[in-house]
């Protein structure tokens, strides 16, 4: 037998998911960016290396730090993955 909760939600959307995959100076990414109304405008990184995620969305890029944070890498290569999400987006 199911055991009862009490879901805050429980929604099923269709979603648009972009897979990429390069190699930069400073490392290597594997992306999956998916973009869901759920998310109210920002996109769900997921760093399929590392098992990291992030929502995101222009406001994030405000914060400093919030790249490296969020996916756990060294400078060189937030800086890297800020500029092809910042591209993405349309910063």
């Amino acid at each position: 037998m199911m055991e009862e909760r009490d879901f805050l939600y429980d929604d099923v959307e269709q979603t648009k998911t972009r897979f990429v995959s390069w190699i930069g100076e400073a490392s290597r990414f594997d992306l999956a960016i998916t973009h869901s109304e759920h998310f109210y405008g920002k996109i769900l990184v997921l760093n399929l290396l590392s098992n990291r995620f992030a929502i995101i969305g222009a406001d994030d890029f405000d914060e400093p730090g919030y790249i490296a944070t969020a996916f756990d890498v060294e400078d060189d290569a937030a800086t890297e993955l800020e500029m092809y999400l910042r591209a993405y987006i349309g910063l």
